[in-house]
């Protein structure tokens, strides 16, 4: 009789986050997802070669048939243990929609499409940021980023973000969180989980990009950090092995801050 798999889905499985997560779970089946083969076919390649259990496939995270192309090739390998969903764009992509779009609404679509495997024990983990908890408890938007796929929710997020793609990240990372409180309820009558994980700047590709471009601002923060350091991919990786495990059974529902202390640093400078 076949043994079933207990898997660990990653989207963004070839960022920086995304593959210092597939390292932290070593000895467990990988299925490692992203926007293009190519990229995933590299990683999984880079990942076999030292000795980790791991397929992938390309997945457009904002079309629900390219998900549910996703689901099944979850559900066709095994069951599932943990969606780690670390995909996204930052606000230097100069497109509010596109932005709202990745960042949450495809959140929404894999948190919908992947409750229909989740099981006793299952987590959904999903990646927010330091910078939604910049913004501020409000009615009039927070409905809107609880339903980003109601049909007005992005125009009404819009009004509120001065046409400023960095505060719509912020925006729909604060989506993000709601979403883990939205779903808790459902999630948890199958005996599964739903949390995310607040990450501050961390050392990857994308944000040692961004540190060219605004190196004053980078070095800023650093020093606020009362650890003095930016973060690693690994400082998340590891957060989220541990919210992945059944150490953390007993945590749903909630948001775990990842900055080395600094956000409430720049809440209180600004």
């Amino acid at each position: 009789m076949k043994v079933q798999k207990n898997l660990i889905v990653i989207t963004g499985g070839a960022g920086g986050i995304g593959q210092a997560c597939a390292r932290a779970f070593k000895n467990q089946p990988l299925i490692l997802t992203d926007y293009s083969q190519e990229i995933v076919d590299e990683t999984v390649e880079i990942l076999s070669k030292e000795g980790f259990d791991v397929t992938g496939i390309a997945c457009d995270i904002t079309d629900k048939k390219d998900i549910a192309k996703l689901t099944q090739y979850v559900a066709d390998n095994g069951s599932l243990k943990a969606l780690i969903h670390t995909a996204g764009v930052s606000g230097t992509v100069k497109d509010l929609k596109k932005v709202y779009t990745i960042d949450l609404v495809a959140t929404d679509l894999l948190v919908d499409a992947f409750y229909k495997l989740a099981v006793k024990d299952s987590v959904a983990i999903l990646l927010s940021s330091m910078m939604a908890h910049t913004v501020p408890t409000n009615k009039k938007y927070d409905e809107a980023l609880t339903n980003p796929q109601a049909p007005d929710s992005f125009e009404i997020v819009s009004r509120f973000v001065n046409n400023d793609s960095d505060i719509m990240y912020n925006f729909a990372k604060r989506g993000v969180q709601l979403l883990t409180h939205k779903n808790a309820d459902k999630w948890g009558e199958k005996g599964a989980r739903i949390v995310s994980v607040s990450p501050g700047v961390i050392e990857t590709p994308m944000a040692l990009k961004a540190a060219e471009e605004h190196p004053e601002r980078m070095e800023m923060i650093k020093q606020a950090t009362p650890l003095k350091r930016n973060g690693q991919p690994e400082d998340i990786a590891d957060v989220i092995y541990f919210l992945a495990s059944d150490a953390a059974r007993f945590i749903t529902s909630t948001d775990i801050l990842v900055d080395g202390g600094v956000i409430h640093n720049i809440k209180t400078m600004s």
